[in-house]
């Protein structure tokens, strides 16, 4: 594989794409994009992984659960509970000295630190050596010179996310051209096949975890009331998910709760302006889904601002400031969600069945987790595989 792409290389090499995301902090985000003008982020440091044996994802997991999600072309979810490499196949990945690359929409929140973290660690155990962690910052052009930094670079494996299923087609097919063992997060280019162009995709079971944040939603009203939906308006296969399953759910087990406001951000910042509009429009609102925990922090204030203290607010992702709100019964009561270190894990697994040439599922995902005040300190440990920040454990006393 690493002659023809080498080949490739002397002659012609990769053109450009598109790409754009969703997630997080601008301060956070400006950091994190300085350090990875190198295409080589570091986001934290990665304990050492010397375990013997197969490599699972966290046998604490249940693996009874169903996963409710479907893959971006209607395939059938695998749990990621059943993906496993031996300590033999371990042995033998180690043996061919592999490279890898990260390619990141953006690498300065919970989530993707937590991802990044997982893939490392399980890549090391693998002896494949990681060359290049990319933040493009949400930035179309940035995405186009990190590919084109890392292909340089000559990996064996790229692990990403293209949050551009259209623009970014082009740029991942030529890397699967050349040979390169690609593995998604999340959402696969449009045109590529799972089997020829690329492994597997592995998500978290979104629409499992919206399901959870209707659930919470309807014990925290008592099964009745008002609320508003604030959904990802850009063209993002999980977060649709994530909205389309908290409002069926809504629908179809809790007809005493109406949706009675519907408002659509492009980005996390906008979560507290659309908030505060349905609460100015509809101010005997007795509830509020925000698609991810970003905007659900624009929410919060929105909230705080109107003097909304007995609002109830329920999202998916378990960040940092929102886990601290629901340990100390805030107004954000509860959220569903993602497994994030152990989709790294997962994806890091078939990225050595590809190198080993065993077959991989289409679509794989992370079972859903429900968060609310009474777990908040166990789903801290389980979904990011370390104990909650003080500040979080002090506020659950």
């Amino acid at each position: 594989m690493r002659k023809i792409f080498m080949m490739l290389v002397t002659v012609l090499f990769i053109s450009s794409l598109v790409l754009a995301g969703c997630n997080q902090k601008e301060s956070a985000s400006n950091s994190s994009n300085e350090s990875s003008e190198t295409g080589n982020t570091e986001t934290t440091e990665v304990a050492e992984n010397t375990t013997s044996g197969p490599i699972t994802i966290n046998p604490d997991i249940s693996g009874d659960q169903e996963i409710l999600s479907k893959g971006p072309h209607g395939e059938t979810a695998v749990s990621a509970k059943t993906l496993q490499l031996t300590e033999e196949e371990v042995n033998k990945i180690k043996e061919g000295n592999y490279k890898a690359a990260i390619v990141m929409h953006y690498a300065g929140n919970d989530w993707s630190t937590a991802q990044i973290e997982g893939l490392k660690a399980t890549f090391k155990r693998m002896g494949i050596e990681v060359v290049a962690v990319t933040d493009a910052n949400f930035k179309a052009e940035k995405q186009v010179s990190d590919i084109e930094t890392v292909l340089a670079k000559d990996p064996d494996i790229i692990v990403s996310i293209p949050v551009d299923p259209v623009s970014t087609a082009e740029a991942y097919k030529k890397a699967a051209d050349a040979g390169v063992k690609l593995v998604f997060m999340d959402n696969a280019p449009q045109g590529l096949e799972a089997g020829k162009d690329y492994v597997s995709v592995v998500s978290a079971d979104n629409y499992g975890n919206g399901v959870a944040a209707a659930e919470i939603m309807a014990e925290k009203l008592g099964g009745k009331g008002k609320v508003g939906v604030i959904f990802h308006d850009a063209d993002f296969f999980v977060t649709k998910q994530r909205t389309e399953a908290f409002e069926k759910t809504i629908k179809e087990k809790y007809p005493d709760i109406k949706i009675v406001a519907r408002g659509g951000i492009t980005a996390p910042s906008d979560g507290e302006k659309v908030a505060s509009g349905m609460l100015t429009k509809h101010p005997d609102l007795d509830g509020i889904f925000v698609v991810w925990d970003v905007p659900a922090e624009g929410a919060l204030a929105a909230a705080r601002t109107a003097g909304r203290d007995d609002l109830v607010i329920t999202t998916i992702d378990l960040g940092t400031n929102v886990a601290l709100e629901i340990a100390s019964g805030g107004i954000v009561k509860g959220l569903g969600a993602q497994l994030p270190y152990d989709q790294g894990i997962a994806e890091a697994i078939l990225a050595g069945y590809a190198l080993l040439g065993k077959q991989a599922p289409a679509y794989v995902a992370v079972p859903s987790l429900k968060v609310t005040e009474e777990n908040v300190l166990d789903a801290w440990k389980l979904v990011y595989h370390k104990d909650a920040p003080e500040s979080i454990q002090n506020a659950a006393k």
